[in-house]
């Protein structure tokens, strides 16, 4: 799933290539996936596209209609298995609804353009068409951006303290903290030294400013190594990125040790046993029985 830096890879590169250009194509290929229906998608034709935008995982391509009057808001979130897929030249080929896992097109008047495609047969992929990004229920409901300034130390230990919930599920919900998902949150467990099923609310204050550093350093280096890159090189540079996520049996870049993980019904977290949990295994959720 991306992940708030490989969103704002995608924002850099949507806007550097598509601030000021006219949409030529608008065509939905999934109605699942467009959540609703006014303005209609047709007002995105002949507009200018004036900036590109993040919020948490949710990218927003602001355009101005071709009336010139207000704007409309593309906020689109790519869920597990959806991708932006950019076309210097756009594909001649027409979209067939329920042939591809193409969900969306849009073309510029320059000939390029892009599709945002979905893998699988869980369809999660969400298009909103707004005049303000806040109608997006999911987008009014995220929480504070872990990379804005008015994100402190201090402003973290009040989101941990009044939770008595994992470390792990804290950074992940987007209500609490937005943008930070299943990848990064491992990888900031690990830079901060800390077991992911730590209790949020008993963390002291000299842990609270070490999370909320690697907080910091770990997503201002991800962003950073996205930043300019084309859309079809950010997966991979996400997993070359990676310490401890996806690379269980391997070993820790710190201490050399074996990453271990643990496996939910959807999901699955890395950590490194020596160098977060005081060399401890946390047993895997498909056992019957936790170690701790």
């Amino acid at each position: 799933m991306p992940e708030m830096p490989e969103v704002q890879g995608l924002v850099d590169f949507l806007a550097a290539r598509t601030s000021g250009r006219r949409i030529s194509v608008a065509r939905l290929a999934s109605i699942q996936a467009l959540k609703t229906f006014q303005p209609p998608l047709e007002d995105l034709l002949g507009g200018t596209v004036t900036g590109a935008a993040r919020h948490g995982k949710w990218l927003d391509l602001r355009v101005r209609p071709m009336s010139g009057d207000g704007a409309v808001h593309l906020v689109f979130h790519l869920a597990r298995a959806g991708w932006l897929r950019w076309y210097e030249e756009l594909p001649k080929t027409q979209v067939r609804p329920g042939r591809s896992p193409i969900a969306l097109r849009v073309g510029f008047d320059d000939g390029s353009g892009f599709d945002l495609t979905e893998a699988g047969t869980r369809k999660k992929l969400a298009v909103y068409l707004v005049t303000d990004p806040a109608q997006v229920p999911m987008v009014a409901s995220l929480g504070p951006d872990p990379l804005d300034e008015s994100f402190t130390a201090a402003l973290l230990g009040e989101i941990l303290g009044s939770r008595r919930t994992q470390l792990k599920g804290v950074l992940r919900n987007q209500s609490v903290i937005a943008g930070i998902g299943n990848a990064y949150s491992d990888e900031i467990l690990h830079a901060a030294r800390m077991s992911p099923f730590a209790i949020s609310a008993t963390l002291s204050e000299t842990e609270v400013a070490g999370l909320h550093e690697s907080i910091q350093t770990v997503l201002a280096a991800a962003v950073e190594g996205a930043s300019g890159r084309p859309a079809a090189e950010l997966k991979d540079a996400k997993r070359a990125g990676m310490a401890v996520h996806g690379r269980a049996g391997q070993k820790c870049p710190v201490c050399a040790a074996t990453v271990a993980e643990v496996s939910f019904a959807d999901s699955s977290l890395q950590y490194c046993p020596t160098c977060q949990t005081g060399g401890k295994l946390l047993a895997d959720r498909r056992m019957s029985r936790l170690l701790r």
